[in-house]
């Protein structure tokens, strides 16, 4: 079976945001390495040599990568959203605040007809973020 997992780009701020998101989603970070690792030093100038080559989270089955971009080739995320699906809405609403602090509201988490918490946000590194807790029917996640 195939996996997908989101890749994002920062602007330089790679592995704050990665330490950041383990921390909030109890993740595992499998990899950083910066620029300054590769053989020739990723072909960047001195300042660049800190900036994150390639990162990985673990989140169970569930990864999550990135990078930094250096010199103009930094894009702000656009048309996509990385879609978290939290067991309980308590667990849902404690990841939402900690994604919006700093950040940017775009929906409030709430309840919906489809979810027990629901909401979006732009977290204080630009990243997009959904959170949805689906609905509890008999101990069972509605599907």
């Amino acid at each position: 079976m195939m996996q997908a997992n989101p890749y994002l780009n920062f602007n330089g701020n790679c592995r704050e945001a990665f330490t950041f998101y383990a921390e909030v989603l109890g993740g595992t970070i499998g990899a950083m390495f910066p620029y300054s690792q590769m053989p020739d030093g990723g072909g960047c100038d001195a300042t660049s040599q800190d900036l994150i080559m390639h990162a990985r989270l673990d989140l169970g089955d569930a990864h999550l990568m990135a990078s930094d971009s250096f010199g103009d080739r930094y894009e702000k995320p656009s048309g996509i959203w990385v879609s978290l699906h939290p067991k309980t809405p308590e667990e849902a609403d404690r990841i939402y605040a900690a994604l919006a602090e700093g950040g940017e509201v775009v929906m409030p988490i709430g309840e919906t007809f489809w979810a027990s918490r629901f909401g979006m946000v732009n977290d204080r590194f630009g990243t997009p973020w959904m959170i949805n807790c689906e609905l509890q029917r008999d101990g069972e996640a509605a599907a």
